[in-house]
């Protein structure tokens, strides 16, 4: 009878019923192929044996010895039961300890030989604390470089290394090469199965090395072949050309754009003017001047005789548009309108007529703008602000009223321009890497839970002269407080701190949109002279009178999102000051919070950041559609992004050769790698 294969359920594992398998299942494991490529997290090294007399404290490592006591059982009270026994290699004694363990002392033999792992205790006693324990001549935990792997309730790390095994013997030999032969050969990567058995048990770090080289090669490969095919199809769109001259334009302006602003407004309008869809994303940290540079390109398309839609996440941040465009295009007869889900029926009808008759040159709105009753008479240029809030569903939504528009997204996160590359593949990258003159700079402390007192005496002071703060509100942990609960209690503790009820505002995620937006409003206005936050506080909105971003539990955010918020100041003409409160004091946090209070420049912390966390949590990969990478790391692989770089647009242009099992083997992954979302042309 045929044995399990690849595509074997889980269940076919000896030891996997129903519970088991339900576990695996919450782990996204439902086949022995799920099961091999459920990658270990870390490894343990239990090939070092050492002598007792060589043993430090704290330390993880095996030793052989004999036994050369009874195993000794203490009933401390009724849930603890500790047994220990001493064992001997010639070099000193050694005590081992183990809690609750009911089958220890059967396993155990007096005069007999062993092999311990465990960590090591040296004050008060020598000892080593619940050990594996195996006979020398039946190894299978200790002498070896263990895989240790993710884990959910239900599965223990002895159970899925036991599986992970099994598996591994079914289906040896059985993984199909994804890359073509050239490819391999060209890069000096290992053999698929050869890589899948030594990522789960090396024989050695060289072992190691080949196997994770080998398969983080696969998965950016794949991930980029599938981003450099979506851009070639977008390219091969034929696009609106707008030739027109943007110069009106910039000397109507009432200041002088920097030297960045101006290149990035000459690689837009290089785009534009040519005959293929632009998708270009323009970066830039808090502050850069984002804006100007969209409207340089929206005036590019009215002039060209084309309209333009401009979208933003949330109300008020379109009305922020709203205004602004009104007052840069004034002197240029260009109309603008603002499309947003409180008007009221009258006035949105009489919106969406001027639009489709071609009279409203530019539509600045929310997700409004995506209804199916919002047409263009001869849309040609597409703006989205914040990328990160927007998928390439809403994206397309907007595209298709029109023909093959042009896109145009901009991002206040900075990113590092090579990470970009790879986030952004169906997208040209544009850096706006230098700061109007004049920016004032944000004062920056990073203060412990004993300053409190001296905080709020600060921010009384402050509201005393007229000026407004923000308050980023504790982050909710836990699930038995709401969100709700949790700024009321805050402010609360406002009120009994001398703060008047009637002066605070709040925002938390439960609100809804258009209740958010009132409380914002009120702020703007100068209703309200302290905003309690428990989201992020939405990005772009300008307060001018806020000087004062107050974060509670700050050592919870990353770098970037601090720079985030501490953006949210500093956008009038008064000194502004952003006060990181954290709730550890540790050496760790205070030292990461210190490069808030040393930097200012948002791509020096965002290259901090992805040091410090990963470009997981750094981007948020399901937030931005990208798969979730299962062994490559974006920050650390960058000789192989160079490299798979070159592969995939060499395969994509056919230097590769491959055959057509090949081939549909490339198209399988990266279908599974996005879900179906992306193939390849």
């Amino acid at each position: 009878m045929k044995g399990p294969g690849l595509h074997s359920s889980i269940k076919e594992l000896s030891g996997v019923g129903e519970k088991r398998a339900a576990a695996f299942g919450r782990l996204g494991i439902f086949t022995l192929a799920d099961l091999l490529s459920h990658y270990p997290r870390t490894y343990e090294d239990r090939t070092v044996c050492k002598k007792i007399i060589e043993l430090s404290h704290e330390e993880t490592v095996s030793i052989c010895g004999v036994v050369s006591s009874s195993v000794k059982t203490n009933l401390i009270r009724k849930n603890l039961r500790i047994s220990t026994v001493k064992v001997s290699d010639g070099t000193g004694f050694l005590e081992l300890v183990w809690f609750n363990n009911r089958f220890i002392e059967s396993r155990l033999k007096k005069g007999e030989t062993y092999v311990f792992y465990g960590k090591v205790q040296t004050t008060p006693k020598k000892q080593m604390h619940s050990p594996i324990v195996e006979l020398p001549t039946q190894q299978k935990q200790i002498g070896r470089i263990m895989p240790i792997y993710p884990l959910t309730e239900g599965l223990t790390e002895t159970f899925v290394t036991d599986c992970m095994q099994k598996a591994l013997t079914a289906c040896r030999g059985q993984i199909k090469e994804t890359l073509p032969a050239k490819l391999r050969t060209a890069f000096q990567l290992c053999e698929i199965n050869y890589a899948i058995e030594n990522i789960h048990f090396p024989t050695d770090a060289e072992a190691y090395r080949l196997a994770r080289r080998r398969l983080a090669f696969e998965e950016l490969f794949l991930f980029q072949t599938a981003l450099f095919s979506l851009k070639k199809r977008q390219n091969d769109c034929k696009a609106p050309q707008m030739q027109a001259e943007i110069e009106p334009f910039l000397t109507s302006l009432p200041f002088e754009p920097t030297g960045a602003q101006r290149r990035v407004m000459g690689e837009i309008a290089k785009d534009i003017a040519s005959s293929n869809v632009m998708n270009r994303l323009v970066c830039g940290d808090v502050g850069s001047g984002k804006t100007v540079v969209a409207a340089a390109a929206v005036y590019a398309a009215a002039r060209s005789g084309f309209q333009a839609a401009f979208m933003a996440p949330t109300e008020i941040l379109a009305v922020q548009h709203y205004n602004n465009l009104k007052k840069l295009f004034a002197p240029h007869n260009i109309t603008v309108e603002l499309l947003v889900g409180s008007l009221s029926a009258k006035q949105k009808r009489e919106i969406l007529g001027r639009l489709k008759d071609g009279t409203t040159h530019i539509a600045v709105g929310t997700h409004a703008l995506l209804s199916e009753d919002v047409g263009f008479k001869k849309l040609g240029l597409v703006v989205t602000d914040e990328q990160h809030r927007f998928g390439v569903e809403q994206r397309k939504l907007l595209t298709e009223k029109g023909e093959n528009p042009h896109v145009l997204v901009m991002s206040a996160t900075p990113i590092p321009r090579t990470l970009a590359l790879i986030i952004y593949g169906d997208l040209d990258i544009s850096m706006i890497d230098e700061l109007p003159p004049g920016r004032q700079k944000i004062d920056t402390f990073a203060v412990d839970e004993s300053y409190r007192k001296r905080i709020y005496d600060f921010l009384k002071k402050e509201m005393a002269q007229g000026r407004q703060a923000y308050i980023v509100c504790p982050l909710v942990e836990d699930s038995e407080v709401t969100e709700l609960e949790s700024v009321t209690a805050y402010i609360e503790k406002l009120t009994k701190n001398g703060f008047a009820p009637a002066s605070v505002g709040m925002v938390h995620g439960k609100m809804k949109g258009a209740e958010k937006d009132a409380v914002m409003t009120r702020f703007k206005k100068g209703e309200l002279s302290v905003l309690v936050a428990t989201t992020v506080i939405e990005v772009g909105v300008d307060v001018p009178n806020a000087t004062i971003m107050l974060i509670e539990n700050a050592e919870r955010f990353g770098l970037s999102q601090l720079h985030q918020l501490r953006g949210r100041v500093g956008r009038g003409s008064h000194k502004s000051y952003c006060i990181l409160l954290a709730q550890s004091s540790g050496e760790t946090a205070m030292a990461r919070l210190s490069v808030m209070k040393r930097e200012s420049d948002g791509f020096k912390i965002a290259e901090e950041d992805l040091k410090q966390r990963g470009p997981g949590e750094f981007f948020g990969t399901r937030q931005h559609g990208l798969p979730a990478f299962r062994i490559a790391n974006l920050f650390s692989d960058m000789e192989l992004l160079a490299q798979t770089t070159t592969a995939a647009r060499d395969f994509l242009a056919g230097k590769v050769l491959c055959s057509t099992d090949e081939k549909q083997q490339i198209s399988k992954k990266i279908d599974a790698l996005f879900n179906n979302r992306v193939t390849i042309s």
